[in-house]
């Protein structure tokens, strides 16, 4: 038996995993430019923010697609 019981994951784990996401990419863009608001993003922390924000009206998850097994 794993030490480990899987679970699915959910909406809730998603959200709160793309806020970790986006709280991270804030501080790095304050390590980078010493403010975390302001400024411009480099084309990489564009991405990130184009990614993890899904365009309004877009099903989730997307046709095709679960959430993801942990483990």
């Amino acid at each position: 038996m794993p030490f480990w019981t899987p679970r699915r994951e959910t909406a809730a784990d998603d959200h709160a995993r793309t806020g970790r996401l986006l709280e991270g990419l804030e501080a790095a863009h304050a390590a980078r430019t010493g403010d975390p608001v302001n400024g411009e993003l480099d084309s990489f922390e564009q991405l990130v923010v184009e990614a993890a924000l899904p365009l309004a009206g877009d099903p989730y998850p997307p046709p095709g697609h679960t959430y993801p097994r942990r483990g």
